[in-house]
């Protein structure tokens, strides 16, 4: 019985309610003259963290390091260390949120009325090596420059341009995602159980109710097929010398406020990054074709189901993908292009009949999708098998001379 007790306490002990909070603030401060932010990060104890070892990914991006405690720079100063003073301890730097492509269009860009970035950028990841016992409770927070009205992020919001950043699956919490700030306008819709905003610099051009929309007519198909509640999703687009394409975050997806909310192809720029949003499926050994040809399926797919496609129309854009992925031999390869991935479609469509047909209408490709999203990433292979046992026996469809 003794033993029996010892084990409990043993377990409760070990439990994360058990474990001591210690609070880590991340403030951020524009500098919009030097494309610049300032951010100051607090651990409430410094003592409960070991060290935090920085990838700090260019060179440049990062600079003006003030730390309590010790701080070095290595590896060419592409990593920094920071072991935390005792008490409540700061590391202070600049980040450059401004990031140009090679022609010359901004990925990222500030402005002397808005800024547009990634939250990524703000902290860079880090291994974090910690004292047992101890949970770091992480908060962000924002100071704006003067006439700046506010600032939308992926994150809860907890107070005024403050959030609060918690990731189950990462140990160490820092801001990621797309985030905006300044002279913006928001539009907001709640979902299912997901908070949605568009928010986008004002003059900048972004349908935020066209787009808003859009996602409330084909949300309950998305669930359907992707169980996931968010708590919020962010969309952010501008127009000026912004880079004209469409990319996923973390609960969030920025959009060029030029482009269509359907292309004459048939898919939706905005509902494949939101495929991705939700199904998170990541390949490896050769596999991109995978996660590529999943979120321009059910791009034109969830609009199908949805009513906004026509027989005729769906019929034409089938033609359409026959004829951009004729030539492709193989869809191995570490990266899909678009003739991959219009064949990377037509083979989903085709393994979709077939688990139909086999399974009198019981189960379909969405089954396969809600068990890929249960995993880390997937190969080739792995997905040929997941699907064979949700089939219920050897596809034809997947013996194809594509996949070798």
């Amino acid at each position: 019985m003794r033993c029996h007790w010892l084990l409990a306490l043993g377990l409760l002990a070990s439990s994360p309610a058990w474990a001591k909070k210690v609070n880590l603030d991340y403030h951020v401060r524009f500098i919009p003259q030097s494309e610049q932010a300032e951010v100051r990060v607090t651990l409430a104890e410094g003592a409960a963290v070991r060290s935090l070892d920085f990838d700090l990914g260019k060179a440049g991006a990062y600079s003006d390091f003030k730390a309590d405690g010790q701080w070095q720079l290595q590896g060419d100063g592409l990593r920094g260390r920071w072991q935390p003073a005792p008490g409540k301890s700061q590391l202070t730097y600049r980040v450059r949120l401004a990031q140009r492509q090679g022609n010359g269009s901004y990925e990222t860009r500030v402005t002397p009325d808005w800024a547009l970035f990634r939250g990524d950028d703000l902290v860079p990841p880090a291994r974090l090596d910690q004292q047992d016992g101890t949970e770091l409770v992480a908060r962000l927070s924002f100071e704006l420059p003067g006439g700046w009205k506010s600032v939308e992020t992926p994150w809860p919001r907890i107070g005024k341009q403050r959030f609060r950043i918690d990731n189950v699956s990462r140990l160490f919490d820092r801001p990621t995602g797309w985030m905006i700030a300044g002279t913006i306008g928001t539009r907001r819709a709640r979902l299912g159980e997901t908070e949605v905003s568009v928010a986008a610099p004002q003059g900048q051009g972004m349908r935020r109710l066209d787009n808003l929309t859009l996602l409330t007519f084909v949300w309950p198909q998305l669930q359907a097929v992707f169980p996931r509640n968010p708590p919020k999703l962010l969309l952010v687009g501008a127009r000026d010398q912004l880079w004209r394409g469409t990319r996923a975050g973390h609960n969030s997806i920025y959009l060029h406020s030029s482009r269509p909310l359907v292309s004459e192809n048939g898919s939706s720029p905005l509902l494949r990054e939101l495929v991705h949003v939700f199904a998170q499926i990541n390949d490896r050994q050769a596999s991109d074709w995978i996660a590529e040809s999943i979120n321009e399926y059910y791009a034109t797919e969830l609009l199908r189901r949805a009513g906004g496609i026509t027989e005729e129309r769906y019929q034409a854009l089938q033609a359409g993908l026959e004829r951009r992925g004729a030539k492709v031999s193989s869809l191995r390869g570490e990266q899909a292009d678009s003739a991959m991935t219009a064949r990377g479609v037509l083979l989903l469509q085709a393994l979709d009949r077939e688990i139909r047909l086999h399974t009198h209408n019981q189960r379909s490709l969405d089954d396969v999708t809600r068990a890929l999203m249960r995993l880390n990433s997937v190969s080739t292979q792995e997905f040929i098998q997941l699907s064979e046992s949700v089939l219920g026996r050897e596809s034809e469809v997947l013996s194809s001379k594509l996949l070798r």
